[in-house]
């Protein structure tokens, strides 16, 4: 019996479709009899989707946190109940004169780590239902103000109204709420006209295949030519290769101790790759010193 492929598939998502509908159509595949993604993009925005294949689905937590880098268009001026393109105008107002100087001084202190208020609009949840159904229903639920981290801002152009800007941030920041953010500190509010999503977790959009190809691949049988095995996925992992005796201890399920690994990586998680180049386990220092925890053992048929 045939193994299903399991890693990595990087997806550049469409415009007008769901991160789920992006997982769904990959599930189609006779190759894949898992999958999740790692990161939610609106429907608007396209770009860089990480989709977990088969037993690569118990690898999200090493994604999950990961930092993100974005282009994005923000449109001064213009205020709209979602903060985005998408959504209705609420208020609009002429663009005082602003020079670029105060334009980039003030993109400036969003740098840093920075407090941002969850739009209504967007699908985390409230008692277990997705806000954007409480803010259709005209019945908003606002959730309270949260830490992010934004690594850097790079303004790219100013045409006024436009600004097009790349950011580095982490997860859970919303692009859009930081430009109704930068839009109000200006004193003339605005909204997120664009946006795509050009890295996450260090996989790259010129690394990404378009949905339509991965589509066309699977329907011939040949989706495995574009996952990455899960030994490679997990890139800034340490690694150790283990020899016979270690594979067979870890197999087995035996308590793994620190002298059964030599020169052990000064890291919190080690990937334990088989002679194959397979992943065998992700392990963790565990409080107690001598012994290492499984986070997660890979069968290989």
């Amino acid at each position: 019996m045939r193994q299903l492929p399991s890693g990595i598939l990087i997806v550049d998502k469409p415009e007008q479709i769901t991160s789920a509908t992006v997982v769904n159509r990959i599930k189609r595949s006779p190759e894949v009899k898992k999958a999740g993604h790692t990161g939610t993009l609106d429907p608007f925005a396209t770009g860089v989707i990480l989709c977990l294949i088969n037993q690569a689905t118990r690898l999200s937590r090493f994604f999950l946190h990961g930092w993100k880098t974005y282009d994005a268009v923000m449109v001064l001026g213009t205020e709209t109940d979602t903060q985005d393109a998408t959504g209705t105008i609420i208020k609009k107002q002429a663009v005082p004169e602003i020079g670029n100087r105060i334009i980039r001084e003030a993109m400036d202190r969003f740098q840093g780590e920075i407090s941002q208020i969850p739009p209504a609009y967007s699908a985390l949840k409230h008692n277990g239902i997705p806000l954007y159904t409480y803010a259709r229903s005209g019945k908003p639920v606002h959730k309270p103000a949260r830490r992010v981290k934004i690594g850097r801002i790079e303004i790219k152009s100013i045409d006024l109204p436009k600004i097009r800007f790349r950011v580095y941030c982490s997860s859970g920041t919303y692009i859009r709420t930081l430009c109704a953010d930068i839009g109000n500190t200006l004193d003339c509010g605005g909204h997120l006209k664009h946006l795509r999503r050009i890295e996450s977790s260090g996989f790259r959009i010129d690394e990404a295949e378009p949905l339509e190809k991965l589509e066309h691949l699977a329907a011939m049988g040949r989706l495995s030519e574009k996952i990455i095995p899960m030994a490679h996925a997990l890139r800034g992992m340490s690694a150790y290769t283990a020899d016979r005796a270690l594979t067979e201890r870890i197999k087995y399920g035996k308590i793994i101790y620190q002298h059964d690994i030599d020169s052990i990586p000064e890291s919190d998680y080690i990937k334990i790759i088989d002679s194959d180049g397979n992943l065998l386990a992700v392990l963790s220092r565990s409080e107690n010193r001598d012994r290492l925890d499984y986070c997660c053992v890979f069968h290989q048929a």
